[in-house]
């Protein structure tokens, strides 16, 4: 989807549409851009990026709160549309997913004919947009769909995948980060077809296991099915505060809170865990995690909360400000079940 939390506040509130519009954060500085529309994106603000920076780099942004619940509803539309064309859908995100289009419900007959039909079903029905990429794998149909957007289509078919992953400048590679870029333009890396003159045990030694996956990806190697069945690695809640906490009493009494909203989260998908982990961010923006991991699995409230102030109890925040507090539990019964079911074979 195209800037989905704030395409989604701009279709409904006229009074937004057009404007720079910041989902999260504040316009006093504090919290966290959630999603940036795009006439945000123009002034370079992005997701993740502070208020106060934002802000410096667009002064007249518009803030509003998000709405998690109708974004929900929005992405379970979005899936019912999917369904009309295949059922094999692995979604990433509320508004991310890859689709396995081999078995064509429809009969259409063409990968992008549906990429299409599926785009016009999304703005018709749902007045928003959304990008596409068809390829022959996941990680092309990747790059593929963040190449012309917003409302964008891009067909990879596979007789252009080298000569296109070649001439990629190596930055749009997807898993090359802000960091990995820089470092790998340090060795003269800057296309694909640079990253394509090292051997996979010299990118290895270089970028450790990731440099296995950037061996295979230049060369468009990609043989990972579509799971409709995607396995949750974890489920969290965190909330940033529009004042810094001070007191432990305010943060056990915020952590209780997380710990309620987080068992509905877990109720709704059904999930247990034994893992807990924490987040605290501090207001010069470090942030540290701490996580504990059980025997035994849990979902209530009283039960996380439990291990979370176990780890709290071992934290100092004395003279400290605290803007952010996060709670996630792993290590599902499922996730350890599926491990069970299919072992790792181990090379001897």
């Amino acid at each position: 989807m195209d800037a989905f939390y704030a395409s989604v506040e701009q279709r409904d509130f006229p009074e937004l549409r057009g404007k720079a519009l910041a989902v999260g954060g504040s316009p006093d500085g504090r919290g966290v851009v959630a999603t940036a529309s795009y006439e945000a994106r123009k002034f370079g603000v992005r997701s993740a990026m502070s208020s106060r920076q934002a802000l410096l780099l667009c002064p007249h942004l518009v803030f509003t709160r998000p709405r998690f619940d109708v974004y929900k509803e929005v992405s379970d539309s979005i899936r019912s549309i999917f369904r009309r064309y295949t059922d094999l859908i692995e979604p990433l995100s509320l508004d991310e997913a890859y689709l396995d289009v081999t078995t064509d419900k429809m009969g259409i007959g063409s990968a992008i004919d549906i990429a299409k039909a599926i785009k016009l079903a999304i703005q018709e029905e749902l007045q928003l947009t959304a990008s596409a990429g068809v390829s022959t794998n996941k990680f092309i149909a990747k790059i593929a769909s963040d190449f012309e957007k917003p409302n964008g289509l891009t067909f990879i078919g596979p007789s252009k995948i080298i000569t296109f992953l070649e001439r990629l400048p190596i930055e749009k590679f997807f898993g090359v980060g802000k960091v990995t870029a820089q470092k790998m333009k340090g060795y003269g890396i800057y296309t694909g077809l640079d990253l394509k003159q090292f051997g996979e045990h010299e990118l290895v030694r270089r970028f450790g296991k990731s440099g296995k996956f950037f061996y295979h990806m230049v060369r468009g190697e990609d043989n990972r099915p579509v799971k409709p069945n995607r396995i949750s690695k974890s489920v969290g809640i965190e909330d940033t505060f529009e004042t810094d906490m001070r007191e432990r009493t305010e943060m056990i009494t915020e952590f209780k809170l997380l710990c309620e909203k987080l068992e509905k989260r877990l109720s709704g998908k059904s999930k247990e865990g034994r893992t807990v982990t924490i987040k605290i961010k501090f207001s010069d923006f470090t942030q540290i995690t701490r996580s504990k991991t059980s025997g035994y699995y849990i979902s209530s409230a009283e039960d996380v909360l439990e291990q979370v102030l176990d780890l709290f109890a071992k934290v100092d925040t004395e003279e400290k400000r605290v803007r952010l507090l996060g709670v996630t539990l792993s290590n599902f019964y499922d996730a350890d079940l599926e491990k069970l079911s299919n072992p790792q074979l181990r090379l001897f």
